[in-house]
């Protein structure tokens, strides 16, 4: 098989490909971009036209959204315990929360983060700050799901908890970590604890100051 290579940038939502590529033993070729990619790596663009990141190309499969690209991963040679199957327990559920996770939460966050804090000289910071409200009114759905439960699905961690938990993790970073429930900070505790996650974590932050000591 060929070695994936996964653009991306740190702490990005890519981290969850990062994330997933630890958890499931999946040896990449990890390429960090200086952030935004589109401005700052332009040559980037003949490899995605859209600019964004992450992406991973692995032979002539190429792929752009980070939920589908922790799922691929986890995979790539078969099913894992990181995913679940068609026919076994809480695999509807699994897929809803592995698409929830970008689709409901990440958007509000990725709105509030444009109008609030990198274009904020645009007057648009009220509408960021709606959105922030919206992010925090839609972690209900996760936070009822796991009453009585250590993960969200079969009673074991997946690619589910990677998606929802970058989510998570990013709102303690950009100042929305106000209005997340506790029961919901403890969960993202677990899951940063986890040794794959800081693997992920020190390798994206390795590219990171390498480019920075490279002046990019």
């Amino acid at each position: 098989m060929t070695r994936p290579i996964l653009y991306t940038c740190a702490r990005s939502r890519g981290l969850r490909a990062t994330w997933a590529a630890e958890e499931a033993g999946v040896d990449i070729d990890l390429k960090i971009l200086p952030f935004p990619p589109r401005y700052l790596a332009p040559e980037y663009m003949a490899i995605n036209p859209l600019g964004t990141v992450p992406m991973l190309v692995d032979g002539e499969t190429q792929l752009t959204e980070s939920c589908a690209i922790a799922h691929y991963l986890a995979t790539r040679g078969g099913y894992t315990p990181l995913a679940i199957a068609p026919g076994e327990r809480d695999y509807g559920e699994y897929l809803d929360y592995t698409y929830h996770a970008d689709a409901t939460i990440t958007f509000p966050q990725t709105v509030y983060m444009r109008f609030a804090i990198f274009e904020k000289d645009k007057g648009l910071q009220e509408a960021g700050h709606a959105y922030a409200k919206w992010f925090h009114k839609r972690l209900v759905k996760v936070e009822q799901r796991l009453e009585g439960r250590e993960f969200l699905c079969a009673d074991r961690f997946t690619v589910a908890d990677i998606c929802v938990g970058y989510a998570l993790i990013l709102a303690e970073s950009v100042g929305l970590d106000e209005g997340v429930p506790d029961t919901l900070k403890a969960y993202r505790a677990r899951l940063t604890a986890r040794e794959a996650y800081q693997r992920a974590f020190a390798r994206e932050e390795a590219g990171r100051k390498g480019l920075q000591s490279n002046g990019g």
